[in-house]
């Protein structure tokens, strides 16, 4: 005999909430879906190459003028289902509330992204080591050393370190992402715009790459850079190949670590130039 705490009940529980979870995805249109799937994919991508730790990150794109979708707070993006991503407008809203789930407090980044650039459909934000090590020493990215990372990111800036969940943040980038489409966070992480997910993914990647093999060519006591002849070449290249986004010009010439004068960048305040500091560890003068 079945009783009234019998396992039916919660059966019937799973149903109902099944129920009310097909209703919800049967509200959606192909492309949402499509959409939140990719926001999952790209979760994956992140946290399996160690670009999130725990629960950090998140990713958003923009599905029409009023309204984006965005990651869940308190989930590690590896292991997100889509009924966890959060349909958001553009003042901080959520448009259908999703059980327990809530927004990140750094969405107010993503949606000052959306503000200053029309032409920007998803961001990408993340904690990658070597370009959070970068940020946290307080130097840019901004020399002409690989020739994608000239094609697709040009010079990346350092924003000025913000109180997470606050204003300071998205307060902090507006200046820089109006002209680039990568950001340093400072003590944070990095950012990323694209015309749409992949774009904003695959420039993460890019950052990562490129900082992880600029690290270790300081390690190594030399980093070579582009001369600007051939810089010139690589900005020919992109408005023939008409690459989207928006590009800082790289320099051509300077350092990472070392003291010359011309564009010493050492650890301090973001992208100053530090005399006064020696750092003589990790002295690495460019060509």
């Amino acid at each position: 005999m079945l009783g009234e705490d019998s396992p039916v009940v919660f059966v019937f529980g799973c149903i109902a909430d099944n129920q009310s979870l097909f209703i919800q995805e049967s509200m959606m249109d192909s492309d949402e879906h499509a959409l939140r799937q990719q926001i999952m994919e790209i979760g994956r991508r992140l946290w399996k190459k160690g670009f999130v730790a725990a629960n950090d990150g998140n990713i958003s794109v923009r599905i029409s003028d009023q309204e984006i979708l965005t990651t869940p707070t308190g989930v590690s993006k590896g292991f997100m289902t889509p009924d966890m991503i959060i349909k958001m407008d553009m003042d901080g809203n959520i448009v259908i509330p999703h059980g327990t789930h809530r927004p990140s407090s750094e969405v107010k980044m993503h949606i000052e992204v959306y503000r200053q650039r029309e032409d920007v459909r998803s961001v990408v934000h993340a904690h990658p080591p070597f370009c959070t090590s970068f940020a946290v020493a307080g130097i840019p990215l901004d020399k002409c050393v690989l020739p994608e990372a000239v094609l697709t990111l040009g010079a990346v800036p350092i924003a000025p370190y913000g109180t997470p969940s606050t204003t300071e943040i998205p307060e902090s980038i507006t200046p820089l992402i109006r002209n680039s489409d990568a950001v340093l966070l400072a003590n944070h992480g990095a950012l990323t715009l694209g015309a749409d997910l992949m774009s904003a993914y695959y420039k993460m990647e890019t950052l990562e790459h490129s900082a992880g093999i600029i690290h270790k060519a300081i390690q190594l006591g030399h980093v070579d850079v582009i001369p600007p002849e051939a810089v010139k070449k690589l900005m020919d290249l992109r408005r023939t190949l008409n690459l989207t986004g928006r590009v800082n010009p790289c320099f051509g010439k300077g350092s990472y670590t070392g003291t010359e004068q011309e564009q010493t960048l050492t650890p301090g305040k973001q992208g100053e130039n530090r005399p006064d500091s020696d750092h003589s560890e990790l002295k690495a003068p460019l060509k």
